[in-house]
């Protein structure tokens, strides 16, 4: 497992080099996910499907639900961070407010369209006045 924290921590650092060099407005960690998983689908695609080994077995799978299980207590550090910062929230608090709501409203509206377009139409059973056969 120490190897698979190493991999995570090194894709986290090639993602911040990558942001850095490259100035994208885009964290560095996220690139470094992003990275982290095309290496991992790269990597599962070039393995044989009778060669390769379930990821459940994995050391970055077994990392991965350490890291969930206590996700938990890496909010703290957020709300912490949020807390600190109450005087200029509360300075904002209107156009915070506005954009929470509309942003809401605009991806419940998306997901209503998106989800109305790809909805296939229901079969067409003719009516035969009741007759069963």
């Amino acid at each position: 497992m120490p190897q698979a924290f190493l991999a995570l921590l090194f894709f986290q650092l090639l993602g911040t080099c990558v942001q850095s060099v490259a100035h994208l407005s885009v964290p560095g960690p996220v690139i470094g996910m992003f990275l982290l998983a095309a290496v991992l689908i790269w990597r599962e695609r070039r393995n044989n499907l009778a060669q390769r080994e379930t990821l459940s077995d994995t050391p970055l799978s077994m990392l991965a639900r350490s890291l969930i299980a206590s996700l938990g207590l890496l909010f703290v550090p957020a709300g912490v961070g949020v807390v600190s910062q109450m005087p200029l929230i509360i300075s904002n608090f209107i156009p915070i407010i506005v954009a929470l709501v509309g942003s809401t409203l605009l991806g419940l509206l998306v997901s209503a369209f998106i989800m109305h377009r790809m909805a296939t139409p229901a079969e067409v059973i003719p009516d035969n006045g009741g007759q069963v056969l």
